[in-house]
C-alpha cells in the first residue's frame, strides 16, 4: 500500500496535538509505520524559519506578506527534506497542519485573499497533496482560552478575535469543497473525538 500523508487542522487550542496522538495510535495497531511532524517546522531549517515567523518583536511589526512567504520558505523546505522522502521509502507521514493554515490563517485571518497563495501552490504544493485531511473545529473564542492555558501566545495567536472568526470560516470553506477532508466538531469528548478518527482512518486509508 502505498504511503499515505495525513494532515491535522484546526484553530490554536482545538486539540491537534490530542488527535495526533489518536492517529498514531491507530497507525500502531494497524502496524504502519509513520513519522510525526509540524509546521511551520519540521526539520532544521524549518523549525529555524518557524522561530522567526512566530516570534513578538517589540520594535518591528511584521507585514503579512513577509509572514506568507515565511509560512511557505518553511513548507519548501520540510517538503523537500521530510514529506517527500519519508513518502517515498513507504513511510507514513502526518503532520500538524499544511498549507489550508496557510489557506485559513493568511489568505481569511489576515484578508490576504487567494491569489497569491493559489500561485504558491500551484508551484511548490501541486505534487504533494494530503491523503486525508482531519479538521477539528471549535469556537474561536474557546480555543483560544485553551490555547493560554498551554502557554504565551505567539505573535500569531494574538492576532484578535475577528482574525480568528476569519480564519474559521476559511477553514470551513475548505471543508465543505474537498472530498478527502473530514470535519470534527472538536468540543466533543475526548471519546467521541478518538471514534471519529479512527472511522475516518478507516474510509479513507
Amino acid at each position: 500500500m502505498k504511503a499515505k500523508f495525513i494532515v491535522v487542522e484546526g484553530l490554536d487550542g482545538a486539540g491537534k496535538s490530542t488527535a495526533i496522538s489518536f492517529i498514531q495510535k491507530f497507525l500502531e495497531q494497524k502496524n504502519i509505520k509513520a513519522i510525526y511532524t509540524r509546521e511551520p517546522g519540521g526539520t532544521r531549517v524549518a523549525e529555524d524559519i518557524r522561530a522567526l515567523t512566530l516570534n513578538n518583536y517589540a520594535d518591528e511589526k511584521v507585514h503579512s506578506d513577509t509572514e506568507l512567504l515565511l509560512m511557505y520558505a518553511s513548507r519548501v523546505q520540510h517538503i523537500h527534506a521530510l514529506i517527500k522522502p519519508s513518502l517515498a521509502n513507504g513511510v507514513a507521514v502526518v503532520s500538524d497542519r499544511f498549507y489550508w493554515s496557510s489557506m485559513a490563517y493568511q489568505g481569511g485571518g489576515r484578508e490576504l485573499g487567494f491569489t497569491k497563495l493559489d500561485a504558491l501552490n500551484a508551484n511548490f504544493i501541486k505534487d504533494c497533496e494530503p491523503d486525508l485531511i482531519i479538521y477539528l473545529d471549535i469556537d474561536p473564542l474557546i480555543g483560544l482560552q485553551r490555547a493560554k492555558k498551554v502557554g504565551d501566545p505567539d505573535r500569531i495567536e494574538q492576532a484578535g478575535l475577528e482574525f480568528f472568526e476569519r480564519t474559521r470560516a476559511t477553514f470551513k470553506s475548505l471543508v465543505e469543497n474537498c472530498d478527502y477532508a473530514v470535519e470534527i466538531d472538536a468540543s466533543l469528548s475526548l471519546d467521541q473525538i478518538e471514534k471519529q478518527i479512527h472511522q475516518a482512518l478507516e474510509i479513507f486509508l
